[in-house]
């Protein structure tokens, strides 16, 4: 079988913005959700800003019973089922409760590190002796695959139902292996996406590697700077973005919304070999996976009209405009639109990709190129690759056809999908 897949429904918990409508207008504005955070002040990190999603008790009650909420301390989880029940919902598929599980519809949902401050809350009862009083709730909310499970029993799916980790490449390997099991007939529907805990165990180790932005801890809104000269590392963010991938006969049969169209795309590691590390990407290996994605969706490189990137403030953001460029042998005016959604939410770790699709996806089907922010000083190793007006620092309203989103992750290891604004040929 070789099936065409789409995109019939999303979700979005972000930084700026919970609920598709908060969120498109956000981006399309260049909002920032990035704060002070007092918490991370008083454990005097060297970073004291994040991205954080606001998310009320009374939201949560939309999503979860009173009894699920007690004991629970999962926010990766928490965004994650919002997220996900919200696409569903956009889909305009059935919420309510069967006897018989759907066996036609399935999840893949990432995560990186689940429950951690269930795990640390946990670790204490034990040590006080107190494993009686973990609740029977701790396994779940701790597991990694306890996003999947949430969302496979609150939907009732009977298809593959499962968790990925591949640190920042998440999200976007998600999409990718749903894509894979839809076009191969397997599963009708996939409800793919990722998601990421909030709060200082998490980012600890992060700020320790000095990785984190240091310089604008008075100043939130201007402290990610992806492609910038000042940029002195990436926002710890979290937050979660979910898609509903669907075959499209099943699709045009219900008579859904179709958002996009998914080509292909393409999954690889650089091995941590030549000037690949663990922290460090391989440049062979990240244009391998642009071009194999490419390949592999059946488009040539200048049909890309614009590319999501992965551009976290570092260091290595030129280094990326380098293997694009490389990669699609396309420089100066000649190179895509190209925009970072980290500069208003920064580095969402696991939940990166999946919410930077969502973006991406919002973009085709609305026809505009949101904004990068905090880039007026762009650094000259990139305008010596590419053209300033190929990274926009105001709203673009433009028709797009296919659209490029990559994510590469810790570990050496690379994710890329090729979406396309769907035509039913």
């Amino acid at each position: 079988m070789n099936k065409r897949v789409v995109i019939t429904g999303l979700g979005i918990v972000a930084p700026n913005g919970v609920g598709l409508d908060t969120f498109t207008t956000a981006i399309k504005n260049g909002t920032s959700g990035i704060k002070h955070d007092t918490e991370l002040e008083r454990l005097q990190f060297s970073c004291q800003i994040s991205g954080k999603p606001e998310v009320s008790t009374e939201l949560s009650l939309q999503y979860f019973t009173e009894l699920e909420l007690r004991n629970f301390n999962s926010s990766g989880i928490l965004y994650g089922v919002i997220a996900g029940i919200d696409a569903w919902k956009d889909a305009r598929l059935p919420m309510e409760i069967k006897d018989e599980p759907d066996w036609d519809s399935g999840t893949i949902f990432g995560t990186g590190t689940s429950g951690i401050d269930k795990f640390r809350e946990s670790i204490y009862k034990i040590d006080d002796f107190q494993t009686r009083k973990l609740g029977s709730t701790a396994v779940a909310q701790t597991m990694n695959s306890g996003i999947s499970a949430y969302l496979g029993g609150k939907l009732g799916l009977g298809n593959q139902v499962t968790t990925n980790s591949s640190a920042c490449t998440t999200g976007t390997e998600s999409i990718l292996m749903a894509f894979d099991r839809i076009k191969s007939g397997q599963a009708k529907r996939i409800l793919a996406g990722s998601t990421s805990d909030s709060g200082p165990y998490i980012w600890a180790g992060f700020d320790a590697m000095k990785v984190c932005t240091f310089r604008h801890n008075e100043m939130p809104e201007q402290g990610s700077r992806p492609m910038s000269a000042s940029a002195s590392g990436f926002v710890p963010g979290s937050g979660a973005g979910a898609l509903v991938l669907e075959d499209l006969e099943t699709a045009l049969a219900r008579g859904a919304k179709i958002y996009a169209e998914v080509l292909g795309g393409n999954v690889n590691s650089g091995g941590q070999r030549g000037q690949g590390t663990m922290t460090a990407p391989n440049p062979v290996a990240v244009q391998k996976c642009i071009k194999n994605a490419l390949e592999n969706a059946g488009i040539h490189t200048n049909e890309i009209d614009a590319i999501n990137g992965h551009l976290t403030a570092t260091s290595k953001d030129s280094l990326e405009i380098q293997n694009w460029s490389e990669a699609l042998g396309r420089s100066g005016v000649d190179f895509p639109y190209i925009n970072s959604l980290k500069s208003t939410v920064g580095h969402c770790l696991s939940g990166a990709g999946s919410v930077e699709s969502v973006a991406t996806v919002l973009q085709l089907h609305h026809g505009f190129i949101f904004p990068n922010i905090n880039c007026e000083d762009l650094h000259p190793e990139i305008t010596d690759l590419i053209d300033a007006s190929r990274i926009p620092q105001q709203l673009i309203e433009k028709e797009l056809t296919i659209i490029a989103k990559a994510s590469f992750g810790f570990g050496d290891v690379n994710g890329c999908v090729i979406f396309k604004k769907y035509k039913n040929l």
